[in-house]
C-alpha cells in the first residue's frame, strides 16, 4: 500500500500535482525555503521538484529493508516482464539517507523507517565505528550531527587521526568531514577536525577554481593527477559555504564561488552537469556519464548552500539542470519514473569498461585541452543506465528541504531543535 503524503503537501499550483501522484514530503524547516527560492526563477522547475520529491516518497519504502538501506534497486527481466530488485546494503547511502528524511516530518519518517531519522543516524554511527571506509565515517558523524543532534565521539577521533597523518584522502572524504564538523560543534570539540580539513580542502583548490580527485593530486597518479570529477566540486562547495558562515572565513567563500562560477560556465548546452574536469585549465575532460543525481540533487544543493551562505544566486544553471531530466537529447527513454519511484540513474557511451575517460585522461594528461574527435562518433552517448540508488532520492530530499541548515551555523544563531511541522 503506497504512502499517503497528503497531510504533508505544501501549497503550490493547482495543476502542479495530478492526484494519482504520492504528494511529496515535507520540510520542518522553514528559512530559506528552497522550494520558494526556485519558483522565483521558474515556476516550472518548482513543479519539477515538486513531482521528483514525490518519486522519492515512492521510491525510498523500496530501498528500506531492515533497519538499512540497500545500494542499488535494479530493473530486472523476468520472462518478458520488467520489475526491480534491491541488492546489497550501504552504510554510506543509509546515513545520506537519514539526513534527507530527517527534514521530513516525523510521521512520514515512521512509514518510510518504522522508526525516525534520529534512530537511524545512531544506528549508522554504531555500525561506523568499526568501518574502514573514510568516507562512511564522515557521512555517519554527519548524520549523527544533523539527524540524530549528537557528536560522534569515536567517529572524530578516527577522522582527526586520518587529518593528522600524511595519508592521503579523497577530496570529497575530506569534505564530507568538514561539514560534518561543522555540523556537530554544538555537541561536542570539533575544533581540530574542522582546522586540519579545511587546511586540506584548501590546499586542493586550483587556480582555475577547480579540486582534484585526491589530496594531494599526485595521490591519483601521473596520469589522473590532474582530474577531478563533478563529486569533487559539489561537496567542497557545500562544506567552504557552510565554514564561511559558521567562521566568517572569506577565503572559504572566495573558493566556493570560484569553483560554483566555474561549473556552472561549463554547464552543457542541455543542462548537463559534466563529470570529469582539468583543474589546470577549468575545461571539461570528459562529459559522459551524465547522472541524474547531479542534475536534481547535488548541483542544487551545493548551490543552495552557496546562495544561503551569502554567496552568488545560480538558479538559472539549476533550472537548467533539471530540465535536462525532461528533455535530454541524449536518448529518448524516460528517466523519471513516478509509478515505480526511480530516477533511473545516468545516460552513458555505448564504450567498453571506461574506456573513453581512460583515454581522455592520457590525452589530457599529455597536453591540456587534447582530445581525439572520433570518440564521440565511435562511443555515443546513447545508453542508460536502468538503476537507482537510495542515496540519490536521500540527496533530492536533503537538497530541497534543508533551508536554514546552514544559517544556523552562524555564531549566536539558533541552534534548537526544528519547530514542529507546519503547513506552508
Amino acid at each position: 500500500m503506497p504512502i499517503n503524503f497528503q497531510h504533508s503537501l505544501p501549497q503550490r499550483p493547482q495543476n502542479a500535482l495530478s492526484k494519482d501522484k504520492p504528494a511529496p514530503v515535507q520540510s520542518r524547516v522553514n528559512k530559506f525555503d528552497r522550494l520558494h527560492a526556485i519558483e522565483l526563477a521558474s515556476r516550472e522547475a518548482q513543479a519539477q521538484v515538486m513531482d521528483l520529491l514525490g518519486v522519492a516518497s515512492r521510491g525510498l519504502p523500496r530501498m528500506h529493508k531492515d533497519g538499512t538501506f540497500g545500494h542499488t534497486l535494479r530493473s530486472v527481466k523476468v520472462g518478458s516482464q520488467s520489475s526491480e530488485r534491491l541488492e546489497g546494503e550501504s552504510l554510506r547511502y543509509t546515513s545520506i539517507a537519514a539526513l534527507g528524511l530527517s527534514y521530513a516530518d516525523e510521521t512520514i519518517q515512521q512509514q518510510i523507517l518504522n522508526g525516525t531519522a534520529s534512530e537511524l543516524a545512531h544506528a549508522c554511527a554504531a555500525r561506523a565505528e568499526t568501518s574502514a571506509d573514510t568516507g562512511a565515517v564522515a557521512l555517519a558523524a554527519w548524520a549523527a550531527a544533523e539527524a540524530g543532534r549528537f557528536h560522534a565521539t569515536t567517529l572524530f577521533r578516527q577522522l582527526h587521526h586520518l587529518l593528522a597523518s600524511n595519508a592521503a584522502i579523497a577530496t570529497v572524504h575530506c569534505a564530507w568531514t568538514l561539514t560534518a564538523a561543522l555540523a556537530a560543534e554544538q555537541f561536542g570539540d570539533t575544533q581540530d577536525v574542522v582546522s586540519l580539513a579545511t587546511e586540506r580542502l584548501m590546499s586542493g583548490l586550483s587556480p582555475t577554481g577547480l579540486f582534484p580527485h585526491m589530496l594531494p593530486a599526485s595521490a591519483s597518479g601521473r596520469l589522473r593527477a590532474h582530474i577531478g570529477c563533478f563529486a569533487d566540486q559539489v561537496y567542497p562547495i557545500q562544506a567552504l559555504s557552510r565554514l564561511h558562515v559558521a567562521r566568517g572565513n572569506i577565503p572559504a567563500l572566495t573558493a566556493a564561488e570560484a569553483c560554483a562560477e566555474r561549473i556552472c560556465a561549463l554547464q552543457g548546452p542541455a543542462g548537463q552537469w559534466w563529470w570529469h574536469y582539468d583543474t589546470r585549465d577549468g575545461n571539461v575532460v570528459e562529459g559522459y556519464p551524465v547522472y541524474s543525481v547531479h542534475q536534481h540533487a547535488m548541483a542544487p544543493m551545493a548551490l543552495l548552500d552557496l546562495r544561503e551562505a551569502g554567496g552568488s544566486d545560480h538558479s538559472q544553471a539549476i533550472v537548467k539542470g533539471l530540465r535536462w531530466l525532461d528533455e535530454h537529447p541524449e536518448v529518448a527513454e524516460t528517466l523519471v519514473v513516478p509509478e515505480k519511484g526511480v530516477i533511473w540513474r545516468k545516460v552513458a557511451r555505448r564504450e567498453p569498461r571506461k574506456a573513453v575517460r581512460a583515454i581522455s585522461a592520457i590525452t589530457t594528461a599529455l597536453a591540456p585541452g587534447l582530445h581525439l574527435p572520433a570518440l564521440d562518433v565511435l562511443f555515443p552517448p546513447n545508453q542508460v543506465d536502468f538503476e537507482c540508488r537510495p542515496y540519490e532520492l536521500g540527496w533530492l530530499i536533503y537538497a530541497w528541504l534543508s533551508g536554514g541548515v546552514v544559517a544556523k551555523l552562524a555564531p549566536g544563531s539558533v541552534k534548537d531543535m526544528p519547530a514542529p511541522f507546519e503547513e506552508i
